[in-house]
Formats: C-alpha cells, sequence, structure tokens
C-alpha cells in the first residue's frame, strides 16, 4: 500500500470519527473544513516532493553510501547538447544516466545510440514531457511509458528499467501505471535548477555546497550552459577525490530488463 492510501485511510477514518462524535455533541463545519484542507495539503506535497514517494517508491539517492560516491543524471535529452556532455564526461572518465524523452529520440536517435555506445546509462523520461501529462489517467501514462520503452529499446538493442517523472510530479494514476510496468522511479536529492537558473556560478555553488556520498544529481542536457556546469562540477569532484559512478553501481539495481 502506498503512502498515498494510508494518507486516505488516515484522514477517512477522521471524518467518520467526527461525524460520529456529531450525533453527540456539536460539531462545526470548520472541523471537517480543516481536516479536508490538511488532506490536500498533504497530498499536493506528496505528489510534488518527489523524496516522498507519496504514490510510489522513489530511489533518490544511496543513503548508506559511505565512500565518497556519487551519481550524475540528465533530463530531456537527447539533443545537439548531449554531445558536448559526452564530450566532457570522456575527458573525465565519469559515466551518467540520461532519461530521455520519447520525442527527442524521434529527433535524434543517432545521439541516443552514441550515449549508450559511450558507456552511459539510458532511462525513460516519458515520451511528450507534456506541463499536461500530470492529468494524464493510468491508461493515458500508460502508452507514454510504452512509447518511449520501445523507441529506446529500437535504439540501444535495451528496454530500460529506470524512470524519471517528468518535473519531478507523481499522480495516483501514474503510480498505478508504474506498479504494472515495474519501472524504478529515479530522483534525485541535489537539484541543480539548472533548467531555469543561467548563471554558471550560481547552478555550480547550489550543486557544490550540496554534494555527500551517495547523492544523486539532476542536470540537463538541453541547456548550452549545463556544459560549463558539468565541467567545473567534474573538476571539484576530482578534487575532492569524488568517484562519479553509475547508477546501477551507486544504488545496486539494473537499469535494463534481462
Amino acid at each position: 500500500m502506498s503512502r498515498h492510501h494510508k494518507t486516505a485511510l488516515v484522514f477517512i477514518f477522521l471524518l467518520l470519527v467526527l461525524t460520529g462524535l456529531g450525533f453527540y455533541i456539536p460539531i462545526g463545519v470548520g472541523y471537517f473544513v480543516w481536516v479536508c484542507v490538511a488532506w490536500f495539503v498533504i497530498s499536493m506535497y506528496g505528489s510534488a516532493y518527489i523524496g516522498s514517494g507519496f504514490h510510489t517508491k522513489t530511489y533518490c539517492s544511496n543513503r548508506l553510501e559511505t565512500q565518497k560516491k556519487i551519481a550524475i543524471t540528465f533530463d530531456d535529452g537527447p539533443s545537439p547538447v548531449t554531445l558536448q556532455i559526452l564530450d566532457v564526461l570522456k575527458e573525465y572518465n565519469a559515466k551518467a544516466t540520461f532519461f530521455c524523452i520519447g520525442k527527442n529520440i524521434e529527433q535524434h536517435p543517432e545521439i541516443l545510440k552514441k550515449t549508450f555506445d559511450c558507456g552511459h546509462l539510458i532511462g525513460n523520461h516519458s515520451y511528450s514531457h507534456s506541463p499536461l501529462i500530470d492529468f494524464s489517467n493510468q491508461a493515458q501514462f500508460t502508452v507514454e511509458l510504452e512509447q518511449t520503452d520501445a523507441l529506446i529499446e529500437k535504439v540501444i538493442g535495451k528496454k530500460p528499467r529506470f524512470f524519471r517523472p517528468p518535473y519531478g510530479v507523481t499522480t495516483p494514476s501514474m503510480g498505478r501505471a508504474l506498479k504494472r510496468s515495474k519501472h524504478r522511479v529515479i530522483g534525485w536529492n541535489i537539484r541543480s535548477f539548472d533548467g531555469r537558473l543561467k548563471s554558471e556560478s550560481l547552478i555550480f555553488n547550489r550543486i557544490k555546497s550540496r554534494i555527500s556520498p551517495g547523492s544523486i544529481i539532476l542536470l540537463h542536457d538541453s541547456g548550452q550552459h549545463s556544459v560549463g556546469v558539468l565541467e567545473r562540477l567534474l573538476q571539484a569532484l576530482r578534487e575532492k577525490n569524488y568517484e562519479v559512478v553509475s547508477l546501477e553501481q551507486l544504488l545496486n539495481l539494473k537499469a535494463y530488463e534481462n
């Protein structure tokens, strides 16, 4: 049972208790309103914060990791910027995971193939990455997953098990779809905000101040400024004797179906 369902049961119980008490003592409508508001706030927070695991289990770091090992992930590719990212990663002998959008794979299959051939992992990041994707029902979201899985498998010959929700938001429908598809939901505990911020220094300093063993860093391979951020980050990690490892190694999970 997900945390979403457990939370729902708790608040339904509270509403039933208030209803029952109402037969014996006066219970103002305000009490019911406050319970419903609290339920709504907790549900919104759980949906928006990927680390909550509210609708589905998520992997956002390895808290048990004591050695200086971290993983770097990229969202929203493949794109021409991905090629520059690959060059920087090669220079520092670092491996990363790329969560790819289906419609972008259709435009740049050769870039996806090169990413895989360079030894990096490929994950599913939905087909459309639509701003309205969180309003999809289970069937619609299943199509998003299956379309992108099929595109990835066609290019690299492997079906991904890792999935990252667009915008890091999860929903009940998404949770049900993921339960059936058996994808592993990968989050992060260091968000760079390079999708919004454009200052390399600001983004780099934000990441650097949060680095710790077992961390998963979120970057994007869709903006030119992220290339400079990555180079500065890898140099800083080298100076601090950190090893950049794959998600498979950090989380001890398989990235693809057998």
